[in-house]
């Protein structure tokens, strides 16, 4: 890895703030790794794995040029939760804001890291994250709102032998015999940063501000520092006023991120387990699948604070008391935002097509498309920006510029979905309880100052509502986050104020990663002009995730 720092300096009228350009050159391989003892393929970046934390202060320009050195798959890299203001080009979800960068062909991302928080890094193609290309983004804030005396990252994830691609061509299968058809492949392992051996260094009598993040593929997490007290202070990037957990639990979906203060003993006289589950709720929900004997969903780590000491074994929960994510209130008391100009009804659940068993919104499954969405955008003119079927089956919702936007999310299903919005944070009005219903247009107890985040999970058979104001021009996705269900198919497509739209620049490189692709940049979600859609992708076929059309040109 080559890092490149050179000082840039912006005046204001009242003061000069200094920031850095950070420039990375990534080439993304593939490395042989073993983190819970069993040795597979897995990508890494640079001929290393895990992959590294990028850490960055806020206001900083980040540049990442990503060569894609696999050989054999294409690739991308998201930014998780970064709202990308005015730089939807640089989002980095192949389809959507890019083409899948071919083997060979390098592409860069350019951007400014102006929100404090923790974030991370992931592949938004192909189902390559749970393969292992994935890290850690903080941003760090030279004045949070609390204090602390130093920081670490926790990632939380589940664990497959087998590969992704092996693994969704049983998940998606028009075989019924086929085992995995239909259901989800059960993890085989939880890791805490990537491994299963991980330790995090201490000192007495200081307090550590804790990057919580769940890099995983499929079920949520819940964690805790053994005879440590955590307080809530973050949430996906946003500040919350210090919330104490006390004796309760907390868990994270898929996506979610949370910063947490812990203040350590005032001696060294032992060492303590941090103890993560993975929640089994969420992995066995179907009649035919039940709990394999012996199965272990629990993972441990240790606080460190002698080395010399032995590390203990992991706390026994009998019960769990979890905390309510809603219950978080910003620290910048952001006021409910209203009136309502556009409401969104988004009844989610499952099709067939082609014999294979899809996730689909309002009847319709997401399939990606020949041109990325953003440059239909850019491209088919104002006669047809704002029209939804231009784009394609990506299930479009195309809104007006600064409207308030409110978002009902209604889970047909029996399993939990982490919902994730691409270029914003929303405010979370209300979420129900397991078989709380469809939403009846009516709320049940609203904060004035809601709990905003980027990712909430909806209870099976359940519903959430959400709003945010439609101030971001560009693509987006509202998407689940587990990977399985954006392979097939769980995923809407935010069209944001398509005039604004046009202000965006796609850089030659962008470009040039399509022509390498051997995809069309510009026209209809078919490449071609007005709603001429002949040759459209509307159709799965056995065993592919809908993720790398057309093939990609290998050298």
């Amino acid at each position: 890895m080559f890092l490149h720092i050179l000082i840039l300096c912006f005046s204001g009228i009242a003061q000069l703030v200094a920031a850095k350009v950070v420039h990375l050159r990534w080439e993304i391989t593939w490395v042989n790794a073993a983190p819970d003892g069993f040795e597979r393929p897995v990508i890494g970046i640079n001929g290393e794995w895990p992959c590294p934390q990028i850490d960055v202060d806020v206001g900083d320009r980040l540049i990442v040029d990503v060569e894609n050195c696999l050989g054999n798959q294409s690739t991308g890299i998201h930014w998780h939760g970064m709202h990308q203001y005015m730089t939807s080009t640089m989002d980095g979800s192949s389809a959507v804001s890019q083409c899948p960068v071919a083997p060979g062909s390098t592409i860069r991302y350019d951007f400014i890291t102006d929100q404090a928080g923790t974030y991370w890094y992931h592949s938004h193609n192909m189902g390559q994250y749970p393969d292992g290309l994935r890290g850690a983004l903080i941003v760090h804030d030279p004045n949070p709102p609390f204090e602390y005396d130093d920081e670490f990252t926790v990632l939380l994830s589940d664990w497959y032998h087998k590969q992704m691609p092996e693994l969704l061509e049983e998940y998606q299968s028009a075989d019924p015999e086929q085992s995995g058809q239909g259901n989800e492949p059960i993890p085989d392992i939880a890791l805490i940063n990537d491994s299963t051996e991980s330790i995090f260094k201490v000192e007495p009598n200081k307090t550590y501000f804790v990057h919580i993040i769940c890099i995983g593929n499929w079920p949520g997490h819940t964690f805790l520092f053994d005879d440590h007290e955590m307080t809530v202070v973050e949430v996906d990037g946003v500040w919350v006023e210090p919330y104490p957990v006390g004796k309760r639990n907390i868990r994270v979906a898929t996506g979610q991120r949370m910063g947490v203060l812990i203040k350590t003993k005032p001696d060294a006289s032992k060492n303590y387990a941090f103890w993560n589950t993975m929640d089994i709720n969420m992995m066995f929900v179907y009649e035919n699948q039940a709990i394999p004997e012996g199965y272990n969903p629990n993972i441990t780590a240790w606080l460190v604070y002698d080395e010399s000491l032995p590390l203990p074994e992991p706390p026994v929960l009998s019960e769990f008391d979890f905390v309510d994510d809603v219950e978080f209130v910003p620290v910048d008391q952001e006021p409910l935002l209203g009136p309502v100009d556009h409401q969104i009804v988004l009844n989610t659940g499952q099709t067939d097509i082609n014999n294979i068993t899809r996730f689909s919104i309002n009847g319709q499954s997401y399939i990606p498309q020949q041109v990325p969405t953003l440059y239909t955008a850019l491209t088919v003119g104002p006669e047809y920006y704002s029209n939804p079927e231009v784009y394609g089956d990506v299930n479009p919702l195309v809104l007006k510029n600064n409207d308030i936007v409110e978002v009902i999310i209604n889970n047909y299903h029996g399993n939990l979905h982490p919902w994730h919005l691409h270029g914003h944070q929303f405010q979370v009005l209300q979420r129900t309880d397991v078989n709380g219903g469809a939403f009846n247009g009516y709320f049940a107890n609203i904060s004035s100052t809601p709990v905003r985040r980027d990712t909430i999970m909806v209870q099976n058979y359940g519903h959430t509502v959400i709003r945010f104001r439609a101030n971001n021009p560009g693509v987006w996705l509202l998407h689940c986050h587990i990977e399985w269900h954006v392979a097939s198919g769980l995923v809407a497509t935010i069209i944001e104020a398509p005039d604004q739209i046009q202000k965006l620049f796609v850089p030659v490189n962008h470009l040039d990663v399509c022509d390498a692709y051997g995809s069309p940049s510009s026209g209809n979600a078919a490449g071609k002009s007005g709603l001429d859609l002949t040759g459209a992708n509307d159709y799965i076929y056995p065993g592919d995730s809908g993720a790398s059309y057309p093939p990609p040109a290998l050298p």
